[in-house]
């Protein structure tokens, strides 16, 4: 009996709190320019990922599942979730193992894939997007149009169009390109919720430590 209360519960909860898994229309990479990260939050909270020795340019914000209008989040999975290892191990792209938890938990959850396979997928997407070294080679802070940043990615990417492409900011620095992804990992069209370019023409561009 108390076995299926258990079990009722957690479907009561399941049914409550998330989207069934596995469907969705596309996926949003999103790259967060991890120097602007630090600077206005990772600096902060002592974040390794913000340690010199990494290095650290566009790194994998995460892989998200999207609806051609709105996204699942959270949702109800039979699948394991991963071990130690498997979220260390996403550290290199994505900063640290921590981000790559949350963005299973979050996001993962709702693709349908166990999380070892979420993970190959999204390493596979962060390999197909070329990111532009212009901004390595960076030895000041510039101020630039946030179109820039997504010139530069259409100019190193030349299967990409405008509207599968999107520039994000928060406070006044470049935050992220979030670029749409079929589930076979082809460029697409963006839905009209992410198509909302960043519009500053003085945004903060932080270089490579």
């Amino acid at each position: 009996m108390r076995s299926i209360l258990i079990w009722l519960m957690t479907a009561s909860f399941a049914l409550a709190d998330g989207e069934k898994s596995g469907e969705f229309d596309y996926y949003v990479l999103a790259l967060s320019w991890s120097p602007n990260w630090c600077a206005l939050e990772g600096d902060s909270k002592n974040s390794p990922q913000c340690e010199a020795r990494h290095d650290h340019g566009w790194i994998m914000h995460g892989l998200w599942p999207q609806y051609h209008k709105g996204w699942p989040a959270f949702c109800p999975t039979a699948k394991r979730p991963p071990s130690r290892s498997m979220t260390s191990d996403m550290a290199d792209i994505m900063g640290t193992s921590g981000l790559a938890w949350h963005q299973w938990k979050k996001h993962g959850t709702c693709t349908g894939l166990s999380a070892r396979d979420y993970y190959t997928l999204s390493r596979e997407a962060y390999g197909r997007v070329n990111r532009p070294d212009v901004f390595r080679k960076l030895n000041k802070s510039v101020k630039l149009p946030a179109a820039v940043v997504e010139e530069a990615f259409l100019k190193d990417n030349p299967d990409f169009e405008p509207d599968g492409v999107t520039i994000t900011c928060k406070s006044g620095h470049i935050q992220e390109a979030r670029i749409c992804l079929s589930k076979t990992l082809d460029p697409v069209p963006c839905g009209q919720d992410v198509v909302r370019d960043c519009r500053m023409k003085d945004a903060l561009f932080t270089p490579i430590r």
